[in-house]
């Protein structure tokens, strides 16, 4: 897996999304290596990016996140 960075992997998990969670698995795991590397402790996403920037939508993500070892916050 090559080094990309958190903003890289943060747009590769809004393209997962989109594209009916395609690799999304993946696509977490390379966030959560970017997170590692840069010493961050968590994901910020925006809602206005998500499919369903709901409550109930960030609820479900940041659970499944949280799931895979990821820390997720909204701005």
């Amino acid at each position: 897996m090559s080094d990309i960075t958190v903003s890289e992997a943060t747009d590769a998990v809004y393209a997962s999304i989109k594209n009916n969670n395609e690799d999304l698995d993946l696509h977490i795991a390379a966030l959560k290596a970017a997170l590692a590397r840069e010493g961050a402790k968590e994901a910020v996403f925006e809602t206005a990016k998500l499919a369903q920037g709901n409550r109930q939508g960030r609820k479900l993500m940041q659970a499944y996140f949280k799931k895979k070892g990821v820390a997720v916050s909204f701005a």
